[in-house]
């Protein structure tokens, strides 16, 4: 066995957590109807709700915060993170967001004309929620090895590219508005795309004229398992990894919340079409900020200027992605079914097999959710199901491909002693799998319902 580095920091300062009662949990998750969204922080003993603005920065960040210029227009601090930008991804054009759904609520209304499809390997909610709101329709198009959580492959995010290919044949390049390519691909979980499909969704794109862009909130992530795991790769640096990746796209929302490793900021940028950039500097005015902010505050973009650099440092990222490791290695020595092999940012559990009795419109993976944090204060997320939502023109459940419980790791927060109780309470429910029971709605809101909605136990 290899023997694992230590964190490649030291803690300068720490943030109290309690445990509250197993009785105040199971109240307090009553009172949530359910919703684990809906539950108060100082609730939680462990949250592992997601990795979005959740990190710990550093002390060069939080230097850097010092430093900010609130000039509304001009902020030498957006200048700072426009080199950042340039030197990291190698973009010319940036335009800062407050996150990722801002940049999204910008660009995409530019791209879309109603009724036109967006091809991605697979949308994550947010996305697909603004495709659709702009009038789109979200497909996805990711390899079917990916929904086989069994199956050990390197690159469970990559696009099937004849299935690409054939769809924008079939339903006409003119109907199709633009490719995304989501990195590390969340609703897989967590799984990356290898630099040789990136290169094939080019070849695509350049085929019919249509653009790619990249959900990019966690590139540091993928191209460290493209170094990790695919040949011709593991002698390069991360960030020359990172600039061929983003030099097969035409330009990215990037939620920076991630491996930005801040706790607000986004952004748009784009490689070279200035046209484009034309349209998104106007666009932002009305929607986010004046172009030289954008929702963002100089201080927040001074240390999204910095933390860009710092995610792409191979010690930081050999050490964060080894702690999900560690939590997933645990849980499959259990027999605890999860989807690998493990991927970037969170363990995901696969609650089709944990749960095989709830049957997806009762949400099974919701049901081990609520259950591990009425076992342990740990707070998950549900990614299937609940998540997916209905159908837009028939307004039925939409079966999930997977139901998945996401245990989302916050970057440098938590120590491997936290993720053997997250380990242990999994362990223990999974000793009791057959008494959990699935979910109904009491209140489910039209759009992004898993994040507002209530519910209560099927008798």
């Amino acid at each position: 066995m290899s023997r694992r580095k230590a964190e490649p920091y030291k803690i300068k300062m720490v943030e109290s957590i309690k445990l509250i009662s197993r009785e105040e949990r199971e109240r307090k998750i009553i009172e949530a109807g359910y919703n684990q969204f809906a539950l108060r922080a100082e609730d939680i003993y462990i949250d592992l709700l997601t990795d979005s603005g959740t990190g710990a920065m550093s002390d060069n960040q939080w230097a850097g915060i010092m430093l900010g210029d609130e000039s509304y227009a001009g902020s030498r601090n957006f200048y700072n993170l426009e080199k950042s930008t340039n030197d990291v991804i190698g973009y010319k054009y940036l335009v800062p967001t407050h996150q990722g759904r801002g940049a999204e609520n910008v660009l995409f209304p530019i791209l879309i004309q109603k009724g036109q499809y967006v091809l991605n390997n697979m949308h994550f909610d947010t996305t697909k929620a603004h495709v659709e709101l702009k009038n789109g329709r979200a497909i996805n198009l990711v390899i079917e090895d990916a929904f086989d959580t069994e199956k050990e492959h390197p690159f469970k995010g990559n696009f099937d590219l004849n299935k690409l290919d054939s769809f924008i044949n079939e339903h006409g390049v003119e109907n199709c508005a633009f490719i995304i390519i989501t990195v590390t691909c969340n609703s897989a979980g967590g799984q990356p795309v290898s630099m040789e499909n990136i290169k094939g969704v080019r070849k695509i794109a350049d085929k019919y004229g249509l653009k790619v862009v990249f959900d990019a909130a966690r590139y540091a992530e993928n191209a460290y398992f493209i170094k990790k795991r695919e040949a011709g790769y593991e002698d390069k640096e991360i960030i020359d990894i990172v600039r061929e990746m983003f030099s097969y796209g035409d330009a990215l929302t990037m939620s920076a919340k991630k491996d930005g490793i801040v706790n607000m900021g986004g952004m748009i940028a784009i490689k070279e079409d200035e046209e484009l950039y034309t349209q998104v500097r106007s666009m932002v005015v009305p929607i986010e900020g004046f172009p030289t902010y954008g929702g963002l505050s100089g201080r927040d973009m001074e240390a999204l200027a910095r933390g860009l650099r710092e995610s792409i440092e191979e010690d930081y990222l050999e050490s964060r992605i080894g702690q999900i490791e560690y939590l997933g290695q645990r849980l499959i020595d259990a027999g605890i079914p999860i989807q690998r092999p493990v991927g970037g940012h969170a363990v995901f559990v696969d609650c089709k097999k944990f749960c095989p009795h709830i049957p997806y419109y009762q949400f099974p993976a919701q049901a081990v959710c609520v259950e591990l944090y009425k076992e342990a204060g740990v707070r998950g997320v549900e990614i299937g199901s609940f998540l997916l939502g209905r159908d837009p023109d028939t307004k039925e459940h939409i079966e999930s491909p997977m139901e998945l419980l996401r245990l989302t790791i916050p970057r440098r927060v938590y120590t491997d002693n936290h993720m053997d109780v997250v380990a242990d309470a999994l362990i223990e429910i999974w000793k009791r799998r057959d008494t959990l029971k699935g979910f109904e709605f009491t209140y489910e809101p039209e759009v992004l319902r898993h994040f507002t909605a209530r519910l209560k136990p099927i008798e």
